[in-house]
């Protein structure tokens, strides 16, 4: 059997370098099976074509054949609980389709308890719950694990696979920002003894966590980890004023991190209007930040 995978943001997003979890399994699947695997090609016929697709927002290729598989929460009209097959979801993913990945990736945790308007997890993976243990998702030619779970200090199973760890020799990523909130002297202890790929993230989505986020990072400055080290996630939502407080209640944390996301939805028809983008795009990416304010930033380029 000839399969072909199409990775709809490697396609649409020409600098994309972060690895399609499911297609790696799908392919390893496959090759377990003997079938010949490859990336589709529209001028190939294949026995059977796989599309993965992220982000709503990424287009579709109208060249996909009709019976293509498809999946991932890009596809609006795919059911968003839908799951690989069990078998398929137990293979180790296979890297040599993405060469240029030099990190293992994989979750210890699925799910979230949490219900945030603005995240589809809890529909589409549930409450948080065990997924696999770290040594069954390293790899032995990297010393770099990126960890995609959404909330792993929500549990004590989550909390205690960080703490093993320690010592590993691993470097790890928890790309998703964790809960400043479930931060405690304990937590923040294991988290300072960890080796970081680059940084420590959180997540500061409403303004309900900016006293969480500051108690977060004091206490990893207990233990000492420097600001320098720590990365903060902000919502941007269409009520700028509020992103602006949590900008402006955390900007003192000089060589803290932050990271302004403009929420987008295109299920629910959210999109970011201009000022959301300015406020991402050249407010924040810019470090405008650092020395003005955001009424002060626009002022300066004619907004009011």
């Amino acid at each position: 059997m000839l399969v072909g995978l199409h990775d709809a943001e490697k396609e649409y997003l020409k600098n994309k370098h972060f690895p399609n979890y499911a297609l790696m399994k799908i392919s390893a699947w496959h090759k377990s099976r003997g079938d010949d695997v490859e990336w589709w090609n529209p001028l190939v016929k294949y026995d059977r074509v796989y599309s993965s697709k992220v982000f709503d927002f990424t287009p579709t290729d109208a060249y996909l054949p009709e019976d293509t598989i498809r999946g991932g929460t890009g596809y609006r009209d795919i059911p968003m609980e839908q799951k690989l097959p069990t078998e398929v979801d137990e293979m180790f993913p296979d890297y040599s389709i993405y060469p240029e990945c030099d990190f293992a990736v994989g979750y210890l945790t699925r799910g979230c308890p949490n219900q945030c308007r603005w995240c589809i997890v809890p529909k589409k993976e549930g409450n948080i719950k065990l997924y696999r243990a770290w040594e069954d998702i390293v790899r032995t030619d990297t010393d770099k694990l990126v960890l995609m779970d959404n909330n792993i200090l929500a549990c004590q199973y989550g909390i205690e696979q960080l703490q093993s760890l320690i010592g590993s020799g691993y470097c790890i990523d928890l790309n998703q920002g964790m809960d400043a909130r479930l931060v405690d002297d304990h937590v923040a202890g294991i988290l300072s003894q960890l080796k970081w790929i680059r940084f420590i993230r959180f997540s500061c989505d409403q303004k309900s966590q900016i006293e969480p986020v500051r108690n977060a990072i004091e206490l990893l400055g207990k233990h000492g980890v420097k600001p320098y080290r720590i990365f903060i996630y902000l919502l941007v939502t269409a009520d700028i004023q509020d992103a602006v407080e949590r900008v402006e209640a955390l900007k003192g944390y000089k060589a803290v991190n932050l990271y302004a996301q403009a929420e987008r939805n295109e299920r629910l028809g959210i999109i970011p209007n201009k000022m959301q983008m300015e406020f991402q795009q050249r407010y924040i990416y810019s470090g405008c930040y650092r020395n003005e304010t955001w009424n002060e930033y626009c002022s300066r380029k004619g907004f009011i």
